[in-house]
């Protein structure tokens, strides 16, 4: 088999699943439905480990495989570009997507939409695997709608609630704002670079970099920074960052597998793969990069402090990502893009691991999310246990857990750079650590420590998740626990990347990074004399003090917090002016409009209005319309005498 054949089989088998499983699902039944979809996921991984493994033997791919469409000098594309940035997000997607699909299998057991929803989520790994196996700006947008619709689709599962149609409304609508910046980016590029294509885009930059162009009146501004802007909009609806994150925690209205395919490790990492390709436009404008940091530190921060108040534990957890998104995109920010894509497959490890073993509690307390109703669940379910606590640790930064090491690197990298807003991503990023942990291990203490507080009927019934649930716990656990620490040296201390990321030789956050390291222990020892590890100690001290040894102190704390929790339970009222000033005032101007545009003006003034006038002066022309001769033939003397007296005056 060629190697083209093989780069085709990694999206299409998950497509062949989806269709299968979509339109003969009925026929093929539930076995064969789930069947043919982890089949296609499963060929699709093994796929791209041997993509990976030619790809890192030094043989890259960048091709066009079919042609669309042709206008005069304009070709656009399908093609595929295949380098370490790609395979990399391939084996994440393609991993944590089966891990997804095993797990479907048990947790959507008894559910009458289960073939859909088989088809849903291959459907989806298929659309995100044509967004990062790209090689053009086309196939990257049509990946970017594909990811969103059928996100709309699977937040919206559950059709019959009202909350979950509400739920995928708003992220459809949300991430059209982001889609029109994206959308907008790419016109630019191809009216100024007059191609679509990757690599000549990145090879024409030096020759654009001082280009200006008029924006708003007289104002002139950096054509790649208009554009690096414009494209980061885009990664802003995608990736969830500030103001466009509201629609992700309403998202946890479907089912929960879906919040760990598309809310952990796919969908919403889409933006920070998306900066990291156009690594080459971004290094050049360091306005774009200063907004990306200021952006991405605010969400780190401001999202973290919402997790704090939340009872509903797939929310904590949806914050949690919120979070840590603000997180990998103050790294693009700080130009250490390879420690961003570390991040992004760390946390796809352990996020997806959190979200499936809330579902697993979920399952076990038969669809109950609310954590006040939960509690001493570690005897019940000893798996999901001993895996929720490796997803906690590494979330909070724990070393030799994976997500020390790469949220470290990004303290570390944010620490070294110079861009306007550095000062203070820093300051949120170091902070973000204790409210992190602290959230983290409340989720983890209120579900499984501390006396029972469910119901009889729901104590007398718990036990733990079948295989199909825990197994993928355990294969996620895995590289949660060591995939920071043996990816940390090839993946950012080494050239990993090679040619697939750009970075200016200026910026220096990397360069640092790898003057200081020399091996993984190392890095682990130096952490004891660092801030950041004594804060995720701390929040995690926190937490068991509030939590276990005191657990009436968090009510008190909250009936006197008055202001700060109103406001953050009312999500800093984002929702609340999206709805009351953007929402309401657009319908309120369209009334007003429409009552006195349309209904006075056009249709009032201008054609009734001319109807009316047409027919007045209609009724009053008749009158001269009498019958008599001698009437028409006195007026035709007149007539003859006005142009002739006109003619003399004239003369």
């Amino acid at each position: 088999m060629s190697m083209t054949s093989l780069y085709l089989i990694v999206p299409m088998a998950p497509l062949v699943g989806a269709l299968l499983a979509g339109l003969l699902g009925k026929t093929l039944g539930r076995t064969l439905s789930h069947v043919v979809t982890i089949l296609g996921v499963l060929i699709s991984f093994i796929a791209s480990l041997a993509i990976a493994q030619d790809v890192f033997a030094g043989h890259l791919f960048n091709g066009n495989l079919y042609t669309w469409m042709t206008v005069e000098d304009l070709s656009f594309h399908v093609g595929f570009l295949l380098d370490p940035l790609t395979v990399t997000m391939m084996l994440v997607v393609s991993f944590v997507s089966l891990m997804v699909h095993i797990y479907t299998v048990g947790y959507m057991h008894d559910d009458p939409g289960y073939q859909r929803f088989f088809s849903y989520i291959s459907l989806f790994t298929f659309a995100m695997l044509m967004l990062v196996m790209s090689n053009n700006f086309l196939q990257l947008f049509f990946g970017w709608e594909a990811v969103g619709l059928i996100s709309y689709l699977l937040i919206g599962f559950w059709f019959q609630r009202s909350t979950a149609i509400f739920a995928n409304l708003k992220a459809f609508l949300v991430n059209r704002v982001g889609d029109l910046g994206f959308l907008l980016g790419i016109g630019l590029i191809l009216s100024y670079f007059h191609s679509l294509d990757y690599a000549t885009v990145f090879s024409m930059v030096p020759q654009l970099v001082h280009q200006q162009i008029h924006l708003l009146g007289s104002g002139t501004y950096s054509l790649i920074t208009v554009i690096c802007i414009l494209l980061f909009i885009g990664a802003m609806g995608k990736s969830a960052q500030m103001p466009l994150h509201v629609w992700l925690p309403d998202s946890m209205e479907g089912p929960t597998p879906i919040s760990a395919l598309i809310h952990a490790a796919t969908m919403v990492t889409a933006g920070i793969f998306m900066v990291s390709r156009m690594s080459p436009l971004f290094e050049v404008s360091e306005v774009a990069r200063s907004f990306i940091l200021v952006i991405g530190a605010s969400t780190a921060l401001f999202m973290a402090f919402l997790g704090i108040i939340q009872y509903d534990i797939k929310r904590v957890v949806a914050y949690s990502t919120l979070s840590q998104l603000g997180y990998m995109t103050v790294a693009l920010g700080a130009s250490a893009y390879p420690v961003a894509i570390f991040h992004l497959g760390t946390h796809a490890f352990f996020k997806a691991l959190l979200f499936l073993a809330a579902g697993s509690v979920i399952h076990a307390m038969h669809h109950e999310q609310d954590m006040r109703l939960m509690g001493g669940l570690k005897k019940y379910l000893p798996i999901t246990y001993i895996t929720a606590l490796i997803g906690s640790l590494a979330l909070c930064g724990i070393p030799p857990f994976a997500g020390f090491f790469s949220k470290d690197l990004i303290i570390e990298s944010v620490s070294e750079s110079h861009l306007f807003g550095a000062g203070y991503a820093q300051f949120a990023v170091t902070a973000g650590v204790l409210i992190t942990a602290f959230y983290t291990f409340r989720m983890f203490f209120m579900t499984f420590h501390g006396e029972p507080r469910m119901d009889q009927h729901t104590k007398a019934h718990l036990h733990e998740s079948p295989w199909v649930i825990t197994l993928p716990l355990v294969l996620l656990a895995i590289p949660s626990l060591v995939s920071g620490y043996l990816l940390i040296g090839p993946m950012v201390m080494g050239d990993y990347f090679g040619s697939s990321i750009v970075i200016d030789q200026q910026h220096t956050a990397l360069h640092h990074l790898h003057e200081e390291f020399t091996t993984p222990a190392a890095f682990m020892m130096s952490a004891l004399s660092s801030p950041p590890l004594w804060l995720a100690i701390a929040g995690i001290v926190l937490a068991a003090i509030f939590y276990l040894v005191m657990p009436r102190l968090p009510e008190k704390i909250k009936s006197h917090a008055g202001l700060i929790y109103t406001v953050l339970s009312n999500n800093y009222y984002f929702d609340w002016f999206n709805d009351r000033v953007l929402s309401r005032g657009s319908v309120s101007l369209g009334k007003t409009l429409w009552r006195y545009g349309d209904v006075t003006l056009i249709d009032g003034a201008i054609v009734m209005g001319s109807a009316r006038s047409i027919s007045r002066f209609a009724g009053r022309l008749r009158h001269f319309q009498t019958g008599y001769i001698y009437h028409y033939a006195f007026i035709m003397i007149f007539g003859v005498f006005v142009l002739m007296s006109l003619w003399f005056i004239r003369g």
